[in-house]
C-alpha cells in the first residue's frame, strides 16, 4: 500500500514539473508542497509539513521535515533539516549540516559540518566547517542570534544565549559565551606553544 501511494505521489510531482534523478529512491509525505522547477537527486526522504518553493535543488541523502524552505535554496547532500526551520530566499545548506527550530537568512550559507539550533541568522552570514550552536545547558534551550553579514570561523562553538551582532567576525577555533559587538573581531584561543628537540619516549 505505501509502495502505491509513494508512486502515485511521485507520478503527480513529475507531472507538476519537479526534476526526480532517481525517482524511486524519493520518499514524499502526502503533504508534501512544492514548487516550480524543483530538482531532487536521489535518496531524498521528505516528512510530513514540508513546503518548499521555487527553483531549489535539493542533493542526495538529504532528510526534510516540518520545514519551509523558499525560492532558490539549495540543501545537500547529507543534509538534516528538522522540524521548525526556515531556509529563506537564496540561502544554502551543504553537506553533514543539521539545522534545528532555527531561520536561516536571505543568502546565508552553513556549507558544511555543522550543527545549528535554535538559532537565528540574519542575511548572508557564512558558517564555517565545524561550528556548533551549543544550545542545550542540561536544563533548557536556549537561543544564538546572528545578524547580518557576519562570518563565523571554522570550528567555533557558539555557547546560547549569545547574540553576533553586524559585520562582526569569529576567528576560526573559538568558543563564543559573551555577546559581540558591532564590526569587530572575536577571538578565544589557547597559545601555541613548542618543546625544541623533543623525543618520544621509548617503550
Amino acid at each position: 500500500m505505501e509502495d502505491l501511494n509513494q508512486k502515485k505521489l511521485r507520478n503527480k510531482f513529475i507531472k507538476s514539473g519537479v526534476k526526480m534523478i532517481g525517482p524511486d529512491t524519493i520518499f514524499f509525505s502526502k503533504d508534501t508542497k512544492i514548487g516550480k522547477n524543483v530538482t531532487i537527486e536521489p535518496y531524498v526522504v521528505i516528512g510530513p509539513k514540508v513546503k518548499i518553493g521555487n527553483n531549489v535543488i535539493i542533493k542526495s541523502f538529504s532528510q526534510l521535515e516540518s520545514c519551509k524552505i523558499e525560492n532558490k535554496v539549495e540543501i545537500g547532500p547529507y543534509a538534516r533539516i528538522r522540524p521548525n526551520t526556515i531556509l529563506k530566499e537564496g540561502s544554502r545548506v551543504g553537506n553533514f549540516v543539521e539545522i534545528k527550530k532555527s531561520t536561516v537568512g536571505k543568502k546565508s550559507k552553513i556549507n558544511h559540518l555543522s550543527y545549528v539550533g535554535d538559532s537565528y541568522l540574519g542575511q548572508s552570514v557564512n558558517i564555517g566547517a565545524g561550528t556548533i550552536t551549543c544550545n542545550y545547558d542540561g536544563i533548557k534551550k536556549n537561543r544564538t542570534k546572528i545578524k547580518n553579514n557576519v562570518f563565523i570561523g571554522s570550528n567555533s562553538s557558539l555557547v546560547a544565549p549569545v547574540i553576533i551582532n553586524e559585520d562582526s567576525l569569529v576567528g576560526a577555533g573559538s568558543v563564543i559565551t559573551k555577546n559581540v559587538k558591532k564590526r569587530t573581531l572575536a577571538l578565544t584561543r589557547s597559545p601555541q606553544f613548542e618543546v625544541k628537540n623533543y623525543k618520544k619516549k621509548k617503550k
